[in-house]
C-alpha cells in the first residue's frame, strides 16, 4: 500500500491526505497530554474509543442540523472528514465550575453556574492557549463577527443537546471545548464544527457518584483512565462489555 502523505500531527490525532480532493483521514492516537503538553502519557485504547465516540456524537449533532466535517468512520482508529480551514479559536462552554475556572475565580469545584458560560481561547501552544475576548478575535482577524456569531449559536445548541444526551446516559456534562473550521464549497464559505468531541475535551461526571469519567483522571493521576473512557462508550451503547480492540 502506498505511503500516505501526512498533513499534520497534533497531540491526539494525525491528519493524512484523503482519498478524494477536499477530504482528510483523521487518525486517533493513544497519546495523552495535559497542561498544554507539559504532562504526557499513553492511554491504552483511547484512540479506538475516541474515534467511535466522536463519530456517534457528530452524527447525532448532524441530525439536529449542526454542520460538521465528519463524513464516515473508516476503521477502528480512522475517520474520513472534510478538509476545513481551522479557526484558531477554541470555544469552551461551562455548565458547572471545574478545572481552571475554579482556580481563576476561587470557585468550589462542582458548583452549578447561574447559566452556561462561554469562553474563548486562542489556539497557541507557545502562548499556553490564552483566554481572549470577542474583541481580540475580531480585531486580530481570527474570525469575522458573523463567523463568531455562528460559532456561539452552534456552541449553545450543542451544549443543550449534549447535556440531554449525556443525562440520558447517567452522565453530567460539566464543560467542554469545541473547534470550528471554514468549509469551502464552490463559491460559498461556511463555518462547521470540526476536530472531535470526546472525553479528551469534555468533563463528564457520573450523576449518582460524581466520579470523573474523562481526561481529568489522567491530569490528576486518579487511575483507571482507560476504564473511564470505556465506561462513557459503554453508556452510549457503542462498545461491548469486553471493550475496544485494534
Amino acid at each position: 500500500m502506498a505511503r500516505r502523505r501526512k498533513i499534520y500531527e497534533g497531540k491526539a490525532k494525525i491528519l493524512y491526505a484523503g482519498p478524494e480532493p477536499g477530504t482528510l483521514v483523521q487518525y486517533f492516537k493513544d497519546d495523552a497530554t495535559a497542561f498544554n503538553n507539559k504532562k504526557k502519557g499513553v492511554i491504552t485504547g483511547k484512540g479506538v474509543l475516541n474515534n467511535r465516540i466522536s463519530e456517534y456524537l457528530m452524527m447525532k449533532l448532524g441530525e439536529i442540523g449542526i454542520p460538521h466535517h465528519f463524513l464516515r468512520r473508516l476503521n477502528m482508529r480512522e475517520q474520513l472528514v472534510r478538509e476545513v480551514e481551522i479557526i484558531p479559536v477554541e470555544v469552551i462552554v461551562r455548565n458547572i465550575a471545574a478545572g481552571s475556572f475554579c482556580e481563576r475565580f476561587k470557585a468550589k469545584e462542582g458548583t452549578p453556574l447561574p447559566r452556561s458560560i462561554v469562553e474563548y481561547c486562542y489556539k497557541s501552544d507557545e502562548l499556553d492557549d490564552p483566554l481572549v475576548s470577542e474583541e481580540h478575535i475580531t480585531a486580530f482577524g481570527w474570525a469575522a463577527p458573523q463567523e463568531l456569531d455562528d460559532m456561539l449559536s452552534m456552541s449553545l445548541r450543542i451544549n443543550d443537546f449534549l447535556s440531554g444526551l449525556f443525562l440520558g446516559a447517567g452522565l453530567k456534562l460539566i464543560d467542554f471545548k469545541l473547534e470550528f473550521g471554514r468549509l469551502f464549497e464552490d463559491d460559498m464559505v461556511r463555518v462547521v464544527l470540526a476536530d472531535e468531541i470526546t472525553p479528551d475535551g469534555c468533563r463528564l461526571w457520573d450523576i449518582e457518584t460524581g466520579k470523573k469519567l474523562d481526561k481529568d483522571r489522567f491530569r490528576r493521576d486518579l487511575g483507571d483512565v482507560s476504564e473511564a473512557y470505556q465506561e462513557v462508550a459503554r453508556r452510549l451503547g457503542l462498545t461491548p462489555e469486553a471493550g475496544p480492540r485494534d
